[in-house]
Formats: structure tokens, C-alpha cells, sequence
């Protein structure tokens, strides 16, 4: 099995760690509703799947006959 041939120092473990970083995701605001979304992501409000300010899918009436 391979193996190291010298012990590898914190500083250059570190080093070669630095390039990995967690991301801040992009927060978008929905024109039509106001609410905070992720870019690229459709959104639920109110019994409602947003997407660029339109509604896909509309759960409202589904509730209402049910009741």
C-alpha cells in the first residue's frame, strides 16, 4: 500500500484546504408576492408554486372542495 514518505506539516495541509468554502446561496425576492426564494427555485405561498412571479400549481381550490 502506498504511504506517505514524510509526514505532511499542519501549515501545508492547511494550505491546500483553503480553497474549499462553503458558498452564501443567492437569496431572490419574488415580484409578485414578496417572499424570499433561492435564484432558479420555484416557491411555495399560500397553497401556491411560484416560479418568476407566475403560478405553476395551485393547491387553494384542492383544499377548498375537501372541506
Amino acid at each position: 500500500m502506498a504511504h506517505p514518505k514524510r509526514k505532511i506539516s499542519r501549515t501545508r495541509r492547511d494550505k491546500r484546504r483553503t480553497h474549499y468554502k462553503a458558498s452564501v446561496p443567492t437569496i431572490a425576492t419574488c415580484p409578485t408576492t414578496g417572499e424570499a426564494h433561492l435564484y432558479h427555485r420555484a416557491h411555495w405561498f399560500e397553497s401556491k408554486l411560484y416560479y418568476r412571479g407566475q403560478v405553476l400549481i395551485d393547491n387553494s381550490e384542492k383544499e377548498e372542495n375537501l372541506a
